[in-house]
């Protein structure tokens, strides 16, 4: 079916997570349609498009300058210019800034229109081995302040639990699920769909031991079993 670029619409585009391929064909016709193109990182973006030779207006749109660029984009659309949103790879709006841009743009009733793609949070769970009849995606875990209180909360959470995590503190999150929750059965995935990508199965301790005899690198997602009422922490 043919699908004319809609004049001031927001187009909210996924993208590829590492594997080019991943691209969509409905994606290359919307990048390559739109009027401009907000990208959280302008670089890796014009990477992408110069893959699949498309040459459009980029403007970055991140954490830092959302507050400013929201107006910005809005303004734009209403003047009838369609804008594609994308992130630095998969689905915009999870775990990064595109959420802002989306409600402003639904509060004054611009259409908001998603061109799904990938997503490195259902790519994991889909090969977990975990239940995903239900499950809950937490994203990035609080750092410092509200860290105990979020795996706390958590504690008795009976749905699968996704969770983001950098190389340098996966194996810090590792622990605290096993000293929070106990010895539940986790699957760690890292560079998904990428040259390294390695999923590894197994209880909490167990993926950690081999976490800690590899050096972490890459992006990860850890996928967490729900509470069954049947693990042991060390808390208790």
């Amino acid at each position: 079916m043919s699908e004319t670029i809609q004049a001031g619409a927001l187009y909210v585009v996924s993208t590829p997570i590492g594997n080019l391929d991943d691209i969509t064909l409905r994606a290359i016709k919307i990048l390559g349609g739109v009027d401009l193109i907000a990208a959280e990182d302008t670089r890796k973006t014009k990477f992408l498009l110069d893959h699949l030779s498309i040459s459009k207006p980029l403007v970055s749109y991140y954490s830092h300058n959302e507050a400013r660029r929201v107006p910005e984009l809005i303004a734009r659309l209403k003047e009838g210019k369609s804008v594609a949103v994308v992130t630095d790879a998969g689905t915009p709006g999870i775990s990064d800034p595109a959420f802002l841009l989306i409600r402003s743009a639904i509060e004054i009733d611009i259409p908001v229109i998603p061109i799904p793609g990938a997503s490195a949070a259902l790519a994991a769970l889909v090969v977990s081995g975990l239940p995903t009849d239900r499950f809950v995606f937490e994203g990035f875990l609080p750092v410092k302040k509200g860290r105990r209180s979020k795996f706390e909360e958590l504690k008795e959470e009976t749905r699968t639990i996704i969770i983001y995590e950098s190389p340098f503190r996966v194996e810090r999150t590792l622990e605290d699920i096993t000293e929070y929750w106990g010895e539940r059965r986790v699957v760690v995935a890292r560079e998904i769909t990428k040259k390294f990508e390695e999923v590894v199965r197994g209880h909490a301790s167990e993926v950690l031991a081999h976490l800690q005899k590899t050096n972490p690198k890459g992006e990860y997602v850890i996928v967490v079993e729900g509470n069954t009422n049947d693990f042991t922490s060390e808390r208790e």
